[in-house]
């Protein structure tokens, strides 16, 4: 997944998801907490592959994932392509109105909007594109 979408959540919390995004993610997905303060959506066929290599990890490992699970959220697109982001996953995020729907590979993420214009600023820095390019021997 690719690209920066710029949208707002509506009265009920409802987010709209871009049709880009919405190919990729599929009707069903899965949103939960994010290592950054954001929520990172998995297509149900990712979460499935992150379901099974926790499932091969030890009890010890697999107890530590409990977050990632007790937070996460099963949402379905409505008839409008959007979802309804829980409460306590907007909080954790501090999503309030404005959001920022980033492809981020494998994976989308949602942010809110004033935090992320402040992390892709420290990223996008001829610098740290060239660490990301030296990553891949390019």
């Amino acid at each position: 997944m690719t690209g920066v979408y710029r949208h707002g959540l509506d009265a009920k919390g409802r987010l709209f998801i871009p049709s880009k995004l919405r190919e990729e993610l599929g009707d069903v997905f899965y949103v939960t907490l994010s290592p950054e303060k954001c929520l990172t959506a998995y297509s149900a066929e990712s979460w499935d592959r992150l379901m099974e290599k926790i499932k091969e990890m030890p009890r010890v490992r697999q107890t530590k994932m409990r977050p990632i699970f007790s937070h996460a959220s099963r949402c379905e697109l409505d008839t409008q392509g959007r979802i309804l982001l829980p409460q306590a996953l907007r909080e954790f995020a501090g999503i309030e109105k404005n959001v920022a729907v980033v492809g981020v590979g494998d994976c989308a993420q949602f942010w809110n909007e004033t935090i992320w214009d402040e992390v892709d600023q420290k990223e996008t820095t001829p610098e740290n594109i060239a660490e990301v390019f030296s990553e891949f021997d390019v």
